[in-house]
C-alpha cells in the first residue's frame, strides 16, 4: 500500500467509498484562520476535502503562538492565511489550499464568487463579519457551518436556506457601551477606569484627539449632564500643554509629573467643585504625587462608598493587600500598590514620549505593546484609587482592555472536529442529522449538548427575503432600470434599499434615473424591494460582475433568466388583550386588635355558580314555592 493510500485508508472506511471519493472535488471555504481555523484547516486537510479556498485578513501575533499551533515565532506579523495554508499543505500534499490575505467584506468577494464553493465554514470570531457571510451564503444558496468558542465554552451550527435558522433569525446582544460622563467624571467598576485609560487618556496623550470634541458633542446631543460636559471640554483643552510638553526632549522627565498632577489633582479637583454631582455618591480623593512617593498620603472612606468595592478601611497607599505583592508572585499577577502605580506611571510614560521624540506620530493602545499596557494599567490603578474602586492586576488589565476572551486550545479542538461531522452531514444532505452542539462547562460528564435545528424564523430580514441576482456595470446601470427590470409586470408600489437607506419610494423617484455607481451601490452589495403594502415579501439583489465577454454594445446589465415570485409576507399574530385584574372575594385581614368580621352562611345550592351568575344578573333563584320574598324585588313567573 502506497504512503498516500495508508494516509486516507482510515478516512475512508469511516466516510465510505462513495462519500470519500466525492471529497477531492468539493470547494470548501474555510474563513478565518484563528484558534478555530487552523484546526479546522488541519482536519479538513487531512480528512480529504481537496479544494479549500482560506481566507483571513489578519497577521500572526506573538499571542496567538500558544493555540495557533501552524504559527512559529519566525512568523510573527505574517498573513495567517498564507502561513497556515503552507503548514498545513504539507499534511496532504493532494491537497490544493489557495490562501487569500484580505477582508471577507470586499468587494469582489461577492454572491457568485461564493456560489463557486459547495460549502462554507465559519472561523470567525466578531460578530459583523459573521452576519455578513451568513448573509451572502443566504443569497448564494450555499449551506455553511457557524461555530465560536470562548474559554471551556463552544458551539456548532449547521445552516441550511429554508431548512435551518440562520445566524440572524436570533438577535444577538449589542457589545456593551458605557455613557461618556460615566467613563469620564464618575466611574464605578474597574471597567470604567479602564476603558478611560484606554480610549480616551491615551488619545488625549499620544494620539491625533486633542479636544474629544466630537464625543462631547454626541453626549449632549443624548442628553448627559451639560455642566459635566462643558467641565470636559475645558479638561481637553487644557490637554495641549501636556502634550506639547511630552513632545520636547527638554520636558520629557518634568512632562510624567505635569501628567500626574493634571490628570490625578486638578481634573479631580475641578469635579469636586461640582457639588451636586456628589450628592448621592462618594466623592473622588485627589492624589499627591509626593505624598504617595514618601509614603505619607492615605487613602481614607469615611463610608462604605457606593461606587467602589472598598470595605471602607483606610488604605495606606493604596493597598489593602499584603499577599499578592510579594517577590515570589508572577509579575503580571502582582497586585500593585499605589506607589507601585506611581512609578509604573512615571516609567511608561516617559517610555511613550521618548517614542513621539524619536519619530512616532501617534501611539494607541495596543495589548501586545508592553509601554501601553503599563500605562493603562497604572493610570486606570490610580484612578481606581481616587474613586474607591479595587484595582487590577497587569494581567487582568491587558484582558479587560484589550477584550480577551481566554482561548484554550482544547476547547478550540473539540469545536473544530465537531464543524467537520456537521459539514459531512450536510455533503451527504443527511438534513434529519444536523445538530447544533454546545460544549457545556458546568457538566463535565456530559459535556456536550445536542439540540435539534428549528425552521426559519418566519419574521427574519436576512433568510426570508427572496433572494435574486444582476450582474451590472454599475458606472452605467440606472436604479430605475434594475428595479423595473427584477419587478417585471408587477405594478405595486414598492421602496427601494441599500442597507438602511432609502433610494427611492412611491412618492420619491428622483434617484431611478441615477447610475447605482453615483449612489454607492456597487458590486458586492444588495438593493432591497420591500413591497408598500406589505402584503408579499421583500426582494433582495445582489449585484455582482458582468462577465469580461459582455458585449459592449448590449444593455449595461444581465437580469436573472427566471424573475423572483415573493411568498405573501407573515402575519404577526395580533396582540391579545390583557388579563382582567381578578377581583378577590377573600375577607380583608383585621387589623391589629379587631375581631375578624364573622362568616357568612354558606348557602346549599346545587348550582352556586350558576346561582351566583344569576344573582349577578339581578335574578332571585328560589329554592321552594314556599319561599317568601322581601320588598322591591320583582317575581318572574
Amino acid at each position: 500500500m502506497s504512503s498516500a493510500s495508508r494516509r486516507t485508508a482510515h478516512a475512508e472506511a469511516i466516510l465510505g467509498p462513495e462519500l470519500f471519493a466525492r471529497l477531492p472535488d468539493t470547494k470548501v471555504l474555510l474563513v478565518g484562520a484563528g484558534g478555530i481555523g487552523c484546526e479546522l484547516l488541519k482536519n479538513i486537510v487531512l480528512t480529504g476535502f481537496g479544494d479549500i479556498t482560506l481566507l483571513d485578513l489578519d497577521t500572526i501575533d506573538v499571542s496567538n503562538l500558544n493555540r495557533q499551533f501552524l504559527f512559529r515565532k519566525k512568523d510573527v506579523k505574517q498573513s495567517k492565511a498564507l502561513v497556515a495554508a503552507q503548514t498545513a499543505g504539507a499534511f496532504n500534499p493532494n491537497v490544493k489550499i489557495t490562501p487569500i490575505f484580505a477582508n471577507i467584506k470586499e468587494p469582489q468577494y461577492d454572491v457568485e464568487w461564493f456560489q463557486g464553493f459547495n460549502i462554507v465554514l465559519n472561523a470567525l470570531d466578531n460578530l459583523d463579519a459573521r452576519r455578513h457571510v451568513n448573509k451572502m451564503c443566504m443569497a448564494a444558496n450555499v449551506p455553511s457551518v457557524e461555530s465560536g468558542t470562548a474559554g471551556y465554552l463552544g458551539q456548532v451550527q449547521p445552516l441550511v436556506k429554508d431548512l435551518t435558522e440562520c445566524f440572524d433569525c436570533i438577535p444577538k446582544p449589542t457589545p456593551k457601551t458605557f455613557p461618556v460622563c460615566t467613563i469620564r467624571s464618575t466611574p464605578s467598576q474597574p471597567i470604567h477606569c479602564i476603558v478611560w485609560s484606554k480610549s480616551y487618556l491615551m488619545g488625549q496623550l499620544f494620539g491625533e484627539d486633542e479636544d474629544a470634541s466630537g464625543e462631547l458633542d454626541d453626549a449632549e446631543k443624548q442628553g448627559e449632564n451639560a455642566q459635566e460636559i462643558a467641565t470636559l471640554r475645558e479638561q481637553a483643552q487644557a490637554f495641549q500643554a501636556v502634550r506639547k510638553a511630552l513632545r520636547t526632549p527638554s520636558e520629557a522627565n518634568a512632562a510624567s509629573r505635569m501628567v500626574f498632577e493634571k490628570i490625578f489633582n486638578t481634573d479631580i479637583r475641578n469635579l469636586l467643585a461640582m457639588s451636586d454631582m456628589w450628592r448621592s455618591r462618594t466623592p473622588p480623593v485627589p492624589l499627591n504625587f509626593d505624598g504617595i512617593m514618601d509614603g505619607t498620603f492615605s487613602l481614607r472612606q469615611n463610608a462604605p462608598p457606593t461606587n467602589g468595592q472598598s470595605n471602607g478601611q483606610p488604605v495606606v497607599n493604596g493597598s489593602t493587600s499584603t499577599n499578592g505583592s510579594t517577590p515570589a508572585a508572577i509579575k503580571d499577577q502582582r497586585a500593585l500598590s499605589l506607589k507601585d502605580n506611581v512609578s509604573l506611571f512615571v516609567s511608561s510614560t516617559q517610555r511613550l514620549a521618548s517614542r513621539l521624540q524619536q519619530g512616532e506620530e501617534t501611539i494607541s493602545f495596543d495589548k501586545d505593546d508592553d509601554d501601553a499596557l503599563d500605562f493603562v494599567t497604572a493610570s486606570s490603578n490610580l484612578r481606581s484609587a481616587a474613586y474607591g474602586i479595587d484595582g487590577k492586576t497587569r494581567w487582568e488589565v491587558k484582558e479587560m482592555a484589550g477584550n480577551i476572551i481566554p482561548a484554550i486550545a482544547t476547547t478550540n479542538a473539540i469545536v473544530s472536529g465537531l464543524i467537520v461531522l456537521q459539514a459531512l452531514n450536510l455533503l451527504r444532505k443527511s438534513y434529519n442529522k444536523l445538530r447544533s452542539v454546545h460544549i457545556l462547562a458546568n457538566k463535565p460528564n456530559v459535556p456536550l449538548s445536542t439540540i435539534q435545528l428549528v425552521g426559519p424564523n418566519p419574521f427574519c430580514g436576512i433568510c426570508r427575503d427572496t433572494y435574486t441576482k444582476v450582474l451590472c456595470d454599475p458606472s452605467r446601470t440606472r436604479l430605475g432600470d434594475v428595479v423595473k427590470g427584477v419587478m417585471g409586470d408587477d405594478e405595486r408600489e414598492v421602496s427601494v434599499y441599500e442597507d438602511k437607506r432609502v433610494l427611492s419610494d412611491p412618492e420619491w423617484n428622483d434617484n431611478n434615473e441615477r447610475t447605482l455607481e453615483s449612489l454607492n451601490v456597487t458590486r458586492g452589495k444588495f438593493l432591497s424591494i420591500v413591497d408598500e403594502d406589505g402584503e408579499l415579501g421583500t426582494i433582495t439583489v445582489a449585484l455582482a460582475a458582468l462577465p469580461e465577454s459582455h458585449p459592449a454594445d448590449a444593455p449595461p446589465f444581465i437580469l436573472p433568466s427566471v424573475l423572483p415570485k415573493p411568498p405573501p409576507a407573515p402575519k404577526k399574530a395580533p396582540v391579545a388583550p390583557e388579563t382582567p385584574v381578578k377581583i378577590t372575594r377573600k375577607r380583608p385581614a383585621p387589623a391589629d386588635g379587631e375581631e375578624p368580621p364573622s362568616k357568612r352562611a354558606r348557602l346549599e345550592l346545587n348550582s352556586p355558580s350558576k346561582k351566583q351568575r344569576l344573582e349577578d344578573d339581578g335574578l332571585i333563584v328560589m329554592d321552594g314555592a314556599d319561599d317568601m320574598l322581601e320588598d322591591d324585588i320583582i317575581e318572574i313567573d
